[in-house]
């Protein structure tokens, strides 16, 4: 069942804010805040990235990114020089002078950001998500203005809208990334031809999705981060690949059978990408920070930290990805089977059409998506709250529509590790597309982690 934001909900916490009878007199720094405001709009992302067109995983993931730069570089001034400005590194990024930091309220600033963000970034959002959005905006700042002198308040709100602005239009000059959601296929594109090679794909045969998305700008400069050369295809039985082929194989056809139900529930748990029916896999890992800077004490300024690292970390790792995918264009699992394996009738178990029907991702196989944008956030999760942090995963508990019952880890890395494993009893990826995928991602967040942050 469809679960609605309510804004007004969590507008119950309370934050301190400036004097009404002086211009910010009680000036705070941003770490000197809580970190309600980016969870509220963290949280709100899940809900109107779900439903929002054409906001498949990388496109997802790359949005997400320069909204939490935003959010940051609209309140890295005043982080008391713990933190600073990344123009010096996006060297063709301008942003707008911030004036005198007495005169703002951060918290006012970052709402204002996130709020701008929103409106730029999701512009073809289904009418009653956009209106959550709007009311989410108007509550926070009725909210906010009540304890905010008015000059600080409109000089505030102005100073966040206004990085938004600057961030969205250097977001303009990345022609494959910008408005991503419009052109998810290329009518022009055409796969290459020959024996093992991905094409469009039974049951569906959708065309390729974001078959350029490898062109698309990184935060991390990492377009040297390659992923490891995958085995050679071959249709020999006694082959590697063979027998990684009939392991999927195998896996799904018990599984159908009944067997193996903990293989099924990390695969249903871990699926996220039947589109409405969930978020997007690479926005699991803004739930996944969601829950974690909902029990830590993080404060305003280390939680955006966190989100546009782990943001940039699922952005880049979505752009190499891609890249690899079809710089390769091995095909599907399903492909292989029904071709070189004498089962006709073969298909996967994923996002189950209620019919008898199942799916499979309209691109290449190697690497694998999910385990490359579990390998990204996993390094940087790792690098905030610890290697061996424990960690209750409830992004779909009491769904009813598959099985999102909680899972247990004890590391954020045991639980990427399980995440790129998903793929395999669903029948959408071989085990060398995971492993892949993971060791490519991890790479990618260490690159991220290595940007000049402080």
């Amino acid at each position: 069942m469809r679960k609605y934001f309510y804004p007004i909900v969590i507008l119950a916490f309370f934050w301190a804010s400036c004097s009404k009878d002086e211009i910010n007199e009680n000036y705070k720094n941003s770490d000197q805040y809580n970190a309600q405001i980016p969870l509220i709009w963290n949280k709100f992302y899940l809900e109107i990235e779900r439903f929002t067109p054409g906001y498949r995983p990388p496109v997802s993931a790359r949005n997400i990114a320069y909204i939490n730069l935003a959010a940051y570089e609209s309140i890295v001034a005043g982080s008391n020089g713990k933190y600073k400005s990344l123009t010096n590194y996006f060297t063709d990024l301008k942003l707008p002078e911030t004036g005198d930091i007495m005169d703002l309220d951060w918290e006012v600033v970052l709402s204002s950001a996130y709020e701008r963000s929103f409106e730029l970034f999701f512009p073809i959002a289904p009418s009653n998500t956009q209106f959550q959005m709007i009311q989410l905006g108007s509550d926070l700042r009725e909210r906010m203005q009540i304890d905010c002198s008015p000059e600080v308040f409109r000089k505030s709100v102005a100073y966040g809208e206004a990085v938004a602005q600057a961030i969205y239009t250097w977001s303009e000059t990345d022609y494959w990334g910008h408005k991503a959601f419009l052109k998810n296929n290329d009518p022009n594109y055409l796969p290459p031809n020959g024996e093992y090679l991905w094409k469009p794909t039974y049951p569906d045969y959708a065309p390729a999705l974001l078959p350029h998305w490898g062109k698309v700008r990184t935060f991390s400069r990492s377009e040297k981060v390659w992923a490891q050369v995958p085995p050679a295809i071959n249709k020999d039985k006694n082959s590697a690949f063979y027998q990684e082929a009939e392991e999927i194989w195998k896996m799904v056809n018990e599984i159908k059978a009944g067997k193996h139900s903990e293989d099924k529930w990390i695969a249903e748990f871990w699926s996220d990408d039947c589109p409405i029916l969930t978020f997007s896999p690479a926005a699991r890992w803004i739930s996944i920070t969601n829950q974690l800077l909902s029990t830590e004490n993080f404060n305003l300024m280390e939680s955006v930290v966190a989100y546009v690292k782990v943001s940039m970390a699922l952005s880049d790792a979505g752009v190499r990805c891609w890249s690899e995918k079809y710089k390769y264009n091995y095909l599907r699992p399903v492909d292989y089977i029904r071709q070189y394996m004498d089962d006709k009738e073969w298909n996967t178990i994923m996002c189950p059409d209620g019919s008898g029907g199942y799916y499979t991702p309209p691109f290449p196989t190697y690497p694998s998506g999910h385990a490359s944008f579990s390998g990204a956030a996993s390094v940087v999760l790792s690098s905030i709250f610890g290697a061996n942090y424990r960690f209750t995963d409830r992004s779909h508990e009491g769904r009813t529509e598959f099985n999102g019952t909680p899972r247990t880890f004890y590391s954020f890395k045991e639980m990427a590790l399980e995440n790129g494993y998903s793929r395999l009893p669903l029948g959408v990826h071989f085990r060398f597309d995971s492993e892949g995928g993971y060791d490519l991602g991890s790479r990618i967040g260490d690159n991220v982690l290595k940007l000049p942050w402080n």
